[in-house]
This record gives C-alpha cells, structure tokens and sequence, in this order.
C-alpha cells in the first residue's frame, strides 16, 4: 500500500510543474510615447524573472520594450485582469 500511494505521489509531481502560468507587464513604445498593460503566458519557471526573459523578445519583436513585469500567477488570475489588458490579454 506505501508502495502504491508513493508511486502516486511521484507520478503526480510533474504534473504540478505543469501548471500554466502567466505574468501581468507594463511595455512602452517610443516616437510617439505609447504605453499597455498585457497579460502574457509564461512557458518555463513561474518566476518574475523567467517571464521577463520570455517577454523582452516576443514584445520586442513587435517594436515594444518591456518596463516591467508586475507579478507572475496562475489561470485563476487570468479573468481580474482581462479587461484591464484589453487588446494585450494574451496578445504575446
């Protein structure tokens, strides 16, 4: 039976790392000044840290700059701040 509940328990835990993440960011564009809030999904760690190097290229490919990265959650997250990212929810 310990047998059993531990291979469980071990089958379980990559499951946990899989849980989706996402991060909330503050980006700006320059000539003329333009500023957006967005949410994004964060595809490794679910560090502050890990969704600024996800970030920074994918806005910076569609001429953004990233200013920072407010906070990191998970999808229970998601539905308080889609109406403040708008067009940026899930956008990059």
């Amino acid at each position: 039976m310990k047998h059993t509940l531990l291979a469980l328990a071990l089958l379980a835990l990559p499951a946990l790392g899989e849980a989706a993440c996402y991060a909330d960011y503050k980006a700006k564009q320059d000539s003329p000044l333009r500023l957006h809030y967005g949410v994004l999904q964060v595809s490794g760690q679910c560090t502050a840290q890990a969704a600024q190097a996800e970030a920074t290229p994918r806005l910076a490919a569609a001429g953004w700059t990233l200013l920072t990265v407010l906070s990191v959650f998970d999808e229970t997250g998601l539905e308080p701040r889609k109406a403040d990212a708008g067009q940026y929810f899930l956008r990059f």
